[in-house]
């Protein structure tokens, strides 16, 4: 009597050829949508040029992502699960509270220094009011979970008597984004105002270092 289960029975479905050509050649399409969008914004932004780049057409663009405006709004969601992601694999609940504190600042400021794409894609969707992301889900799903995190650890902080109590954990990721997101999408501007490379090695440190103890000092219990 065969007594294998309809489990063991079943076939290993594997992927066909054009299943992988297809997810393949929307990541292309989306790489390239994600390099023409950080150069060019929105409107500027050509999708016959995303074709070129992803070795594609505008009809497979169209049929993949619907319309230009629907192909934003996944590179957008696509740039933000990407930087939450990243956050993810800093480990941060093994961290003192500090110390977790003390890294976020740091991971945001040097995702900002290596990927300023996400700045320019940041820019332009503000540009537009982030019309591009009201509806998104995805974008809600990784954001809620990203302040549930960082509330996790201003309440370790807070219950272990190195934070102040009722800090919220929203207006804080603001000010970590803020201080290092203002100071780069205005680097040509303020280094002609203040008279200053903003984007020497030196004044990237001294920059970072600020932007450390300004954290800080703003989370920490008052002794």
């Amino acid at each position: 009597m065969n007594t294998a289960s309809a489990t063991e029975l079943a076939p290993i479905r594997k992927s066909t050829p054009r299943a992988r050509d297809a997810d393949l050649t929307r990541k292309r399409i989306l790489a390239a949508a994600t390099a023409e969008f950080g150069r060019k914004g929105l409107g500027g932004a050509r999708v016959d040029e995303i074709a070129r780049r992803s070795r594609s057409n505008q009809r497979m663009i169209y049929h993949y992502f619907g319309s230009k405006e629907l192909l934003f709004t996944a590179v957008l969601e696509a740039a933000y699960s990407d930087i939450r992601a990243a956050e993810q694999k800093l480990n941060l609940d093994a961290l003192g509270p500090t110390e977790a504190i003390a890294t976020l600042v740091r991971f945001t400021w040097n995702y900002y220094l290596e990927h300023p794409k996400f700045l320019s894609l940041v820019n332009s969707a503000n540009l537009h009011r982030a019309r591009h992301l009201k509806g998104s889900q995805t974008v809600r799903e990784v954001m809620g979970k990203f302040v549930q995190m960082v509330k996790a650890i201003l309440d370790r902080g807070a219950a272990m008597g190195e934070f102040r109590e009722g800090i919220d954990p929203v207006q804080l990721n603001i000010t970590i984004a803020a201080i290092g997101y203002y100071y780069l999408t205005n680097r040509f501007t303020g280094s002609i105002i203040y008279d200053r490379d903003l984007m020497a090695p030196d004044n990237l440190d001294q920059r970072l270092a600020f932007n450390l103890e300004t954290i800080l000092r703003l989370v920490r219990r008052e002794s």
